[in-house]
């Protein structure tokens, strides 16, 4: 039997100092933008030097790259346990929209900043470092079309590039709303958009009884 080396595992104060990091980091990007996140500017952000930044983290891509992968994490623990609670295939897409777009608006600060660094934190080659987060979300919501399709639930159609458009739909709402955030000149619901937004997935994915 194995068992596991406590010693090689972070301690409290370790995660706590890398969640400040994160969170100094995210304060920058939001409110500076992105080319202002550089260790010394984190590093005075957070209160501390930038040798304590370079102790928990070995670059700044370190940084950023864990920014996305927290955000993400955090909002699939919100949304999976919304999405399993629907016993239906349309009632679990339209959890999944109704509840990723509850996440990011309701974490504006994280959100700019995750959207910015996903834009321009780029490979050498141009290309983004997150395709495979997004394809991870394809890639999920196409199961649960698949399955729909299988139950008999919904129509015959491609899961994948379905899966592919109502997560660009999503998109939309929310480049709407960031948009328009702050504004009170009626130029945006965010309730009624998510409706509107559920209302056409269904119409689009659900199968015409017979």
């Amino acid at each position: 039997m194995q068992y596991e080396n406590e010693s090689n595992s972070p301690s409290f104060i370790e995660r706590a100092r890398r969640a400040q990091i994160l969170a100094a980091a995210v304060e920058v990007v939001a409110n500076e933008g992105f080319g202002k996140a550089s260790l010394a500017r984190i590093a005075r952000q957070a209160g501390i030097s930038k040798g304590v930044v370079t102790y928990h983290f070995s670059n700044k891509d370190e940084i950023l790259e864990q920014m996305v992968t927290d955000y993400f994490n955090r909002g699939w623990e919100f949304m999976e346990p919304r999405i399993n609670a629907q016993p239906t295939a349309v009632g679990q897409v339209k959890a999944w929209v109704s509840s990723q777009l509850e996440f990011f608006t309701s974490h504006p600060a994280e959100f700019f900043a995750m959207a910015a660094v996903m834009s321009n934190h780029l490979n050498d080659d141009g290309s983004s470092r997150y395709d495979n987060d997004n394809q991870e979300a394809v890639d999920g919501l196409a199961e649960i079309l698949t399955a729909g399709q299988q139950e008999g639930q919904l129509r015959d159609f491609n899961p994948a590039r379905v899966a592919n458009i109502i997560l660009r739909s999503i998109d939309g709402v929310l480049s709407s709303w960031a948009t328009t955030r702050g504004r009170d000149d009626g130029t945006m619901n965010l309730t009624a958009d998510i409706e509107a937004l559920e209302d056409f997935i269904t119409h689009a994915i659900e199968k015409e009884s017979s």
